[in-house]
């Protein structure tokens, strides 16, 4: 956990020297989502264990404190497998937050294994359900992440728009090594200092 919290003082840190803020919605927004991948340790699962999503899903609800502090400033949770019918068929979400910062719902789908294109498109249905028919007016848009073992970058390029607000995120059950680390953040400075350019 403390080098969780490390983690997150250094790309606060370095959000500041980048000349932005920390608690600026927009930069809040970007850390939250580049923030790949969670580290799920807290939750107990073993790395090669078999288990299921719905195991992940309860390990998730029984350490929500934990998981809220590994995604975030502002996030609450609402509801787990949240339910909702739409033409006679009832669908149901994972997980949905609220984070208070960014002022808009966040829906968590949970994937043990690779990403497919069914998940991606699984998730644009419920982000538009949501932006339609249960954000209030002065809300942000609706925020979808695929959480899942293993992200194919190209298979998100190709199946959302470039404007999408679906993010596929990997979760690793371990931490990295310190070196793992240092090489991440040292990517993550470098992409932040080539985007400003």
């Amino acid at each position: 956990m403390a080098v969780i919290l490390v983690t997150r003082y250094s790309l606060a840190c370095i959000a500041k020297k980048l000349g932005t803020t920390p608690n600026n919605s927009e930069t809040l927004r970007q850390i939250i989502l580049k923030a790949t991948p969670y580290v799920l340790e807290f939750l107990g699962l073993e790395s090669k264990a078999v288990y299921s999503e719905s195991d992940l899903e309860a390990a998730i609800v029984e350490n929500v404190q934990r998981f809220l502090l590994e995604l975030g400033k502002g996030f609450l949770f609402e509801a787990r497998q949240k339910r909702f019918t739409f033409d006679e068929e009832h669908f149901f979400i994972d997980l949905v937050l609220y984070n208070r910062l960014l002022r808009c719902y966040v829906l968590i789908d949970l994937k043990i294994g690779k990403l497919t294109h069914q998940d991606l498109g699984q998730m644009q249905m419920y982000v538009n359900y949501f932006d339609r028919f249960v954000k209030s007016e002065g809300e942000n848009s609706t925020i979808g992440i695929v959480l899942c073992k293993k992200k194919n970058t190209a298979l998100v390029e190709i199946t959302l728009p470039k404007d999408a607000n679906i993010h596929a995120r990997e979760y690793q059950l371990y931490l990295p090594s310190k070196e793992e680390l240092q090489q991440k953040l040292e990517e993550w400075i470098e992409e932040q200092v080539t985007e400003d350019e």
